[in-house]
Formats: structure tokens, sequence, C-alpha cells
């Protein structure tokens, strides 16, 4: 099985993710579109993951290589193959599908609750109510068709979407340790002004490690049941 990676800044890596996806027994590759923009062959990988980034979805001019990672990921979610996106990468998801995707209200950095939406199927994937999980977003996006809500907070409305059973997308980042959150204040702190939604740097950081493990074991319930769904 070969697990592929869309990367699109340095200090935004797999995470937490790369030790499930070993474990599991995927290759991993990865398409570090600040340096390439070589993409597999579709039907060579299991498994697609789509990384988060401070660019948005609609900056196809400074960023040409968005168009052609939608039409990748478009294609491959319609393959039937399992596609994970975070933050950046569920927007990339909602674009790649024809929605639209645009400043949410309120940015959201740091540690906040997310809560499970009802849903009357039972093959969502579910979410445990008043999680705090680590957020670093400002754009939102209309869900895509197909696609089920089955997260929320009450900075942002879509929190996490589902397509079926083999697709994800997640605003925020359950795949953070904390070499990739302080990564993250290195490289964006500048985001870090006065807001409602919008944790200090001290606060970000002082977290304990708990926190972190929380998020990560709640990752890897979200790459078994992607894991679990190919082929279905």
């Amino acid at each position: 099985m070969r697990a592929h990676y869309f990367q699109h800044v340095p200090f935004e890596g797999l995470g937490s993710i790369g030790a499930w996806l070993e474990k599991a027994g995927y290759d991993i590759s990865g398409t570090q579109f600040y340096e390439s923009t070589a993409v597999p062959e579709m039907d060579d990988i299991d498994f697609l993951i789509v990384m988060g980034g401070p660019m948005s979805v609609n900056d196809e001019k400074a960023y040409p290589w968005l168009t052609q990672e939608k039409e990748f990921i478009g294609r491959t979610v319609r393959s039937g193959t399992p596609v994970l996106g975070i933050c950046l990468g569920a927007q990339l998801i909602a674009s790649a599908l024809g929605s639209e995707v645009f400043p949410n209200p309120v940015k959201e950095i740091g540690w906040f609750p997310v809560r499970s939406v009802p849903s009357a199927a039972d093959t969502v994937f579910r979410f445990p109510d008043g999680t705090d999980v680590f957020h670093w977003h400002g754009e939102t996006f209309d869900l895509p068709d197909g696609a089920v809500r089955i997260a929320e907070s009450h900075g942002c409305r879509n929190q996490a979407f589902q397509i079926g059973r083999h697709v994800l997308g997640l605003q925020f980042h359950l795949e953070t340790t904390p070499a990739s959150a302080e990564s993250l204040v290195d490289n964006c702190r500048d985001e870090l002004v006065r807001g409602e939604y919008i944790q200090s740097e001290k606060d970000i950081l002082s977290v304990p490690q708990s926190r972190y493990s929380s998020i990560n074991a709640l990752m890897e319930r979200v790459l078994e049941y992607l894991h679990g769904g190919q082929g279905k």
C-alpha cells in the first residue's frame, strides 16, 4: 500500500500521521509543492492526505500549482480512494468539488472545542463532543454536493465534513505535535493578534503533553476509519 501526501509549506508536515502510516504498513511518498509540482499516477496510490498551509485555495495566480492540485484531488475523490484533507486540505477538497471557499467571520487560532453534529447515518465518523483541538485557519467553505457536516464550533459552522465512507475534511489539526505547534507559531506569529478566537503564543504553547496525546489518538481513529473504508 502507498500513501501520498501533499505538503504546501515546509512547516506543515505530517506530524503524528507519519508514524501511524508506517505502523499500518504504508509506503509513504509526498509532493512538496514549494519545491516540485510532480504528482504520482493516481492508480499508484491507496491513500491521499492533503496538508495545511497559509495560502488560500483561491490564490492560483500566486501559486499556479493549486489548479493542478485541485484537479488531482477531485479525480482521487471520484475514484473512491481514501482522502483526508486538513485545514487548507479540507478547503482544497471543497474547492475541487465545486464549492466556494471564503473568509470565515472570525479566525480560529489556538485550542478550542469542536462538537459532533447529530446525523441519522450510521456510517459517519463521530467526534467526541467538547474535544479541544488545535486550530489555525481564517477561511471556511460551503459543503460540497453529497457531503455531510460532522463537526462544528462556536467560531466556525463547517468544522468537518464527510463524503461517502472514504473522504474526510477537517478544518482543525489533529496531527499537531509540540514541535509542529512551535513551528507554526514561529512562521505565522504575525497572525496572533487580538481576537475572540485567537489565543496568545503563550496559551498555545503551554498546554500539557496530554493535550497533544489526545488529539493524536483522535487522528489515529480518523486514519483507521478511512483505511477501513477502502474499496467501499
